[in-house]
């Protein structure tokens, strides 16, 4: 950020910021920023309003959406109450979000004729095979005499009911108006 504009720390400024190039705020700003090169939110910034940039880098508060062309990186101790949206997003510990983030938009032109590139020179990635399934367990009859004796089987029956999935939980509901009771402590 050689030619970067500064909006320094103590200053507030009450409407939009719009722009060429980068911009740097280390103060307040009440309203939307857009710029068409990087933002970078110092520790102490904030911004109260949507923020759009090519790389927007956050180490301050925002309440607001934040958008960039190509990445939005949150650094320790960033707050976004606000959605996310970029082709890359970075969020380190110690950063908060309140808000959807997604992984969209057009990357750089030269960045997806890289991946294109890349993809005609690598084998396709195919999915591992299952794993068959061990059968399950056979049932002992009466009149199968030849069966081992074993002592997990089932004592008499098919296949007991605990081995298949369990039957959906039942919440019990309370009539429209109805109060729940205390248990009494003993």
């Amino acid at each position: 950020m050689n030619d970067a504009s500064v909006i320094g720390r103590g200053t507030v400024v009450r409407g939009s910021v719009r722009g060429s190039g980068s911009l740097e705020i280390l103060g307040r700003v009440d309203g939307d920023v857009s710029v068409t090169g990087d933002v970078t939110l110092g520790e102490d910034a904030a911004v109260k309003g949507n923020v759009s940039g090519v790389h927007v880098t956050i180490a301050g508060a925002v309440q607001g959406d934040v958008r960039g062309s190509e990445a939005v990186t949150l650094e320790h101790g960033a707050k976004v109450v606000g959605d996310l949206t970029a082709p890359k997003i970075g969020v380190m510990t110690g950063a908060l979000v309140r808000g959807l983030v997604r992984t969209d938009g057009e990357p750089p032109l030269g960045a997806a004729r890289r991946s294109l590139a890349g993809q005609a020179a690598r084998p396709a990635v195919t999915a591992p095979k299952p794993v068959p399934a061990a059968p399950p367990p056979r049932a002992e009859s009466a009149l199968d005499e030849d069966a081992p004796e074993s002592d997990d089987a089932p004592e008499s029956g098919p296949i007991r009911a605990s081995r298949e999935a369990p039957p959906p939980p039942v919440a019990p509901t309370l009539a429209k108006g109805a109060k729940a009771k205390k248990k009494k402590k003993d």
